[in-house]
């Protein structure tokens, strides 16, 4: 048994879940802004209809051994979300439901052996084709939350925050580091998990989804606080760094080639 059978329903049920927020919004909804500089919600929404195509893409090639390039160009990816994103809500839901529901078909197609095989996104390392799950399941569940439509850093589920974490400290960019140790804490408020020699700057903890919010930029450090300061954060991030740029590579570059028993 390997991981593929708990991403992959993992990933069902957050489609499932972003399906049916995209299936409430309006067509004046989506005409409003996300939680994205520059972006309405039906920019989101068609991006992450689009990214579901990506993915089938390096999926066949995982499959063929022939490279497929995750999108033509950074340039073709951002006018493709831009001439999508003003469609009436009916559609970018039509849109979103069928690249899914194909994305869902490539995935249970692609042979076993296949797995292990050697994809890259838009930028290194390249990485085994089964981690694509992980890679679409932080797109629905980050993106899902800039709708700003009803689902928050709260309601994802333990094991994405978890994972999140791992691939963000595995990907860690210590040279623009703004935080020299990161301690996790359970609702108790006891330490679980510390990630020491950062980098510069202060020490800061939290719980796990509050800080992969903070992290990821979903918020501005709700719950994560100052150690040992201790301050909780103020509006605008006053007592807060700005945090370090989010996973500066879209995978981690250790990854085992063939689909483990778990991830992480």
């Amino acid at each position: 048994m390997t991981v593929l059978p708990a991403l992959q329903a993992e990933l069902a049920t957050a489609t499932d879940q972003l399906l049916a927020t995209a299936g409430s919004l309006s067509d004046a909804d989506l005409a409003a802004p996300s939680l994205l500089p520059g972006w309405t919600r039906g920019h989101v929404l068609a991006h992450l209809a689009q990214n579901a195509d990506s993915h089938i893409n390096l999926l066949t090639w995982a499959r063929t051994g022939v490279k497929i390039p995750q999108y033509a160009s950074p340039e073709a990816r951002a006018a493709a979300i831009e001439a999508a994103a003003a469609r009436s809500a009916a559609r970018h839901l039509a849109d979103l439901e069928d690249s899914a529901a194909r994305l869902t078909a490539a995935v249970r197609d692609l042979p076993r052996e296949r797995w292990s095989a050697p994809v890259e996104g838009m930028r290194p390392p390249a990485h085994p084709a089964w981690y694509l799950l992980v890679r679409r399941l932080r797109e629905v569940g980050l993106h899902h939350v800039d709708l700003a439509a009803g689902y928050g850093p709260r309601d994802w589920p333990e094991p994405f925050v978890l994972r999140e974490l791992h691939d963000c400290r595995a990907c860690w960019p210590h040279a623009r580091s703004t935080v020299s140790a990161i301690v996790l804490k359970n609702a108790s408020g006891q330490a679980i998990e510390s990630w020491p020699d950062l980098g510069p700057g202060p020490a800061v903890e939290g719980a796990p989804a509050d800080m992969l919010a903070w992290l990821t930029g979903r918020s501005r450090g709700e719950g994560v606080t100052l150690v040992p300061v201790g301050q909780p954060c103020m509006p605008g991030g006053a007592v807060l760094p700005e945090p370090p740029p989010w996973l500066t590579m879209p995978a981690p570059a250790d990854l085992p080639a063939t689909p483990p028993e778990d991830y992480p």
